[in-house]
């Protein structure tokens, strides 16, 4: 029986997939033994793609206002007790300035889908940090935008 797993877990390591039944039964299966293999294959797949490096980023949530009112987000249109802010471009620089002295090379700009942030006031934000910290990323996760945007 765990020959049989051991095989299964080669065989998704080489294939990347298994059907259905056989991942079900991998995973009905797993004692200590397994996991421990199963865990190490993963590991192996890890270092041949990403290496061992660990990268942080500095994730400044600049906005909490959102347009969409997804049910599962607390930052919905509609949930009233959610104390809405805006940071200004200058707190958000004030942010880097920060993450930057505690070694952060990337910035995340994270918030809802806000109608207030138009694309100019996004690209003049990313404009400033990126001349202020150029060896640093900048990253956007603000909601769905055009292909235009």
């Amino acid at each position: 029986m765990i020959q049989a797993q051991i095989e299964r877990i080669d065989k998704l390591e080489q294939q990347h997939i298994l059907p259905k039944e056989e991942l079900i039964t991998l995973l009905d299966g797993q004692n200590e033994a397994l996991s421990a293999y199963l865990f190490s294959r993963a590991d192996a797949v890890r270092r041949v793609n990403y290496g061992t490096d660990v990268y942080v980023r500095g994730l400044i949530e600049f906005t909490n206002y959102c347009r969409n009112d997804c049910y599962y987000c607390g930052i919905r249109r509609s949930n009233t007790r959610s104390d809405r802010y805006r940071l200004t471009e200058d707190q958000i620089l004030s942010c880097c300035q920060n993450g930057y002295e505690l070694g952060f090379r990337t910035f995340v700009l994270q918030g809802g889908e806000d109608p207030w942030d138009s694309d100019d006031k996004i690209c003049a934000v990313v404009s400033r940090i990126r001349s202020s910290y150029p060896d640093c990323a900048v990253t956007l996760s603000i909601g769905e935008k055009s292909e235009e945007s």
